[in-house]
């Protein structure tokens, strides 16, 4: 089978070894379940609940505020305890629904109901994603709705599910595929049934034969998808090198997917949207990979959106020692935390507990002129003269030669032998630019 792939990247230690043999696992819903108001890009969702209200499982309890916005659903039953702000993984505090469970799982009418997909018009499909409140589950949070809806239904000619998972430590997607590779598939085809000139393309890291087997199985007789194996790079799973790796077309940041014909989500997404449009069941779990070598029993859980993080450490028997780092999210492009009793949302994918802090432990010093961290971004872009833009604050020369075309991946920051911490300068620029382009 070929490799399908892109220049440049990286090769880190992956760490997955630690869970994906371990089957994933329901945890309970906890006695106080949390939910940010902003669990997406756009615009945030607006409180449809007060404090003493009652709430069913499944119910909207906050409305999307705008069109790229979406909905946030409860994933139990109970009483609405309060509505404040409350800290979430970027370490700012949100406008949150506190909820005290009842633990009765007291649900909607019409709950987990099996619809036939294909009785259903386009417009009514689109108006399930969007009532589910689906985003994108691979960590950008965009509103599914809004990328299901491109301006040209025929232009669309490839709709691609990103099963590489590059990111080092993480396995849900890798227990998604091969536990529940038929909602993948069925996802896929609802999807498929949007766009009629589409093809659907299951695109899989080498580093997981086994999920490629099993899909390539279960797809078997199906005209219109077909599974790729793509070669095991980190960032393979970024949206612009597996939409160049899968199809060979390109995109840069001022375009959508949908300029190029196509349309990506990920693993969980794809099942969000199988359960959202076949069985009436709105965006409420979250598959999620616990793991590092301060966790005791690394894992995957299947969690109700809301739980504390903290559940988690507890249900994978605690840390083996007191980690120096946690991360929501992978080593790559997760993010640092400071206290672990925040809300799993609808963009949590995983928590990282490490015994050392490697970053910490190595300080930055002068650029040896090496040439590594261009050989490696799979942008080509030149990472060490934008460094010296972002250092002085130089927005123009920063823009005009090309940083807004990073991604943040890490790459450059990953193969620096002087350590300097690259990724995270480009971060800073990136955003005030953004920022001051919002303003104007």
């Amino acid at each position: 089978m070929k490799k399908h792939t892109f220049k440049g990247g990286i090769h880190p230690y992956d760490g997955k070894e630690m869970s994906k043999s371990k089957p994933i696992k329901t945890l309970p819903a906890g006695d106080v379940m949390v939910y940010p108001l902003v669990q997406h890009i756009g615009a945030p969702a607006v409180a449809a609940v007060k404090p003493g209200d009652k709430v069913l499982m499944g119910q909207v309890i906050g409305n999307a505020g705008g069109f790229v916005s979406s909905n946030i659903i409860s994933s139990v039953s109970g009483t609405v305890k309060a509505v404040e702000p409350r800290l979430t993984v970027s370490g700012s505090k949100v406008m949150s629904i506190v909820i005290e469970n009842d633990h009765e799982d007291r649900a909607i009418d019409g709950l987990y109901e099996d619809v036939d997909y294909t009785t259903l018009t386009k417009e009514q499909i689109r108006a399930r994603v969007k009532d589910a409140g689906i985003v994108g589950m691979g960590g950008a949070g965009f509103p599914n709705h809004v990328k299901i809806s491109p301006k040209d239904d025929s232009a669309i000619e490839y709709v691609i599910v990103n099963g590489a998972e590059c990111e080092p430590y993480l396995t849900s997607d890798y227990r998604i595929m091969l536990e529940e590779g038929e909602k993948v598939r069925d996802g896929l085809k609802v999807m498929l049934s949007l766009f009629e000139n589409a093809r659907g393309i299951i695109a899989i890291e080498d580093n997981k034969p086994d999920c490629i087997k099993n899909m390539m199985k279960l797809c078997e007789g199906e005209d219109k998808i077909e599974v790729i194996a793509l070669k095991t790079k980190y960032p393979q799973g970024a949206e612009r090198k597996l939409i160049y790796a899968a199809t060979g077309r390109k995109i840069n940041s001022s375009m959508l997917p949908s300029d190029a014909g196509c349309i990506v989500d990920n693993i969980d997404t794809v099942c969000a949207i199988y359960m959202a449009v076949c069985k009436s069941t709105p965006l409420m779990r979250r598959i999620i990979t616990v793991t590092g070598d301060a966790i005791k029993e690394p894992q995957n859980f299947s969690v109700r959106i809301g739980l504390d993080y903290e559940e988690l450490v507890k249900a994978a028997g605690g840390f083996t020692c007191e980690p120096e780092k946690i991360i929501s999210g992978g080593p790559m492009m997760g993010m640092a935390l400071f206290d672990i009793h925040i809300p799993v949302t609808k963009t949590s994918s995983a928590l990282l507990a490490m015994s050392k802090d490697e970053v910490a432990e190595n300080e930055p010093t002068a650029c040896i002129r090496c040439g590594r961290c261009i050989a490696a971004c799979p942008s080509n872009l030149v990472p060490v003269k934008m460094l010296e833009y972002s250092d002085r604050f130089d927005e123009e020369g920063f823009v005009a030669i090309g940083g807004m075309e990073c991604y943040e991946c890490g790459s450059c920051t990953f193969v620096c032998p002087a350590k300097r911490r690259m990724t995270q300068s480009f971060k800073q620029m990136r955003r005030a630019i953004l920022d001051k382009r919002r303003r104007g």
